[in-house]
């Protein structure tokens, strides 16, 4: 595979998609199987010799793989760019960094959108329901497929948080550290209404057509957009609303009718337009419905601590914020209690910031700090220069 080209003269990028052959198929938790499968990928970095120096990054809903170099279809910078390059947290002159869209999702990896082998058409809903489980699955695969044996360490946060402890539980083995961020062991009654009020919107849209509209050439970019802008509300604070928008007016005086009047409100579809250009529907219905099948505790018994039996050499950090309610304060306690019961070693810290959940997206030294002082400590006693 040819290396891909730099997006700064910083940052060295690769990956690509990796196919793995119809003999090595995703097993999913459905008892279906998907093959064959493709998973696309970016990394950053170089693996050291000894290959001790790999970073898994997982990414949340509505991310991908590009999380430091230009997204290609939006031509915006990574998701983490942030924390992703020269002297940051995850610094490349140190580690091999690797970020893998996920099974179920659209850009690269197998999803709805994807060719059915079986008839030459996309999957659409035809595509097997996925876990939060398989996503962990199929990235195991990648980093097998890499040559890895020991990641240095899992990273994520929401739903990439969810995938780290997934990882805690079923594959202990192969990590050395894992840092779960703004996430929680299982979704809250809340967290699934509101993920079905976004699925209803899309499935509402005329333009759905049952699933099948790349066939009839047609998107549901209507109710797509009005997913993604309630969705949206849950990732900021009332505060931080309030700071950015407050009641402020779209232009002088009121329009006495239904146009975006108030400069929140034009925020939102903005946030609904541009998500749609880079997003694909159905994808959206099948990673939405694997968080709410979320519950790590589930298959150990419903006590979490039973998850982490076999992750005690794992090194744990959980972070969390103060003004988070979609993934709260105490829904990450209570991965660190589950995580202490079982004898683990964790470190956590509540993050005061009034950002909400997007903090960790965002500019928020503390976080910065934290992340960063964990994964020193950690590379110290794996002996990485």
């Amino acid at each position: 595979m040819a290396p891909a080209a730099k997006t700064s003269p910083e940052i060295e990028t690769g990956g690509g998609v990796w196919r793995f052959p119809a003999g090595q198929p995703l097993r999913l938790d459905s008892g279906a199987s998907l093959s064959p499968l493709e998973v696309a990928y970016k990394t950053y970095g170089h693996l050291n010799a000894d290959k001790s120096n790999a970073v898994l990054v997982c990414h949340a809903l509505t991310g991908d793989q590009h999380l430091a170099s230009q997204h290609p279809v939006t031509g915006k910078p990574g998701w983490w760019d942030r924390v992703v390059g020269p002297s940051l947290a995850l610094d490349p002159d140190r580690y091999f960094v690797i970020c893998a869209n996920v099974v179920g999702g659209c850009m690269g990896t197998t999803g709805p959108a994807s060719i059915d082998p079986g008839t030459g058409e996309a999957y659409g809903l035809a595509f097997p329901v996925i876990t939060i489980a398989d996503m962990v699955r199929a990235q195991a695969m990648l980093v097998e497929a890499l040559g890895i044996d020991t990641l240095f360490a899992v990273i994520g946060g929401s739903m990439g948080g969810m995938q780290v402890v997934q990882w805690a539980a079923d594959y202990p083995e192969k990590l050395f550290s894992a840092v779960a961020i703004a996430t929680a062991a299982r979704h809250s009654a809340q967290n699934i209404a509101f993920h079905e009020v976004g699925r209803q919107a899309v499935m509402a849209d005329p333009n759905w057509r049952g699933g099948a509209y790349l066939k009839a050439g047609v998107r549901p970019e209507k109710g797509l957009a009005v997913a993604r802008m309630a969705a949206h509300i849950t990732y900021v604070s009332e505060a931080a609303l309030h700071r950015k928008f407050g009641r402020e007016l779209q232009r002088d005086g009121l329009s006495w009718g239904f146009d975006a009047d108030f400069q929140v409100e034009s925020y939102l579809r903005h946030q609904g337009a541009s998500f749609v250009d880079r997003f694909d529907a159905n994808s959206y219905l099948y990673i939405t419905r694997a968080m709410d099948y979320f519950d790590l505790a589930g298959p150990h018994g419903g006590v979490l601590a039973n998850a982490f039996i076999k992750a005690r050499k794992v090194k744990f950090c959980v972070l969390s914020f103060t003004s988070d309610w979609l993934y709260p304060t105490v829904e990450n306690r209570a991965i660190v209690r589950a995580l202490n019961a079982a004898g683990c070693r964790a470190s956590f810290a509540d993050i005061v910031s009034d950002k909400g959940h997007d903090a960790f997206l965002l500019d928020e030294p503390v976080f910065d700090q934290a992340l960063r002082g964990f994964l020193a400590a950690q590379a110290q006693a794996r002996g990485l220069s």
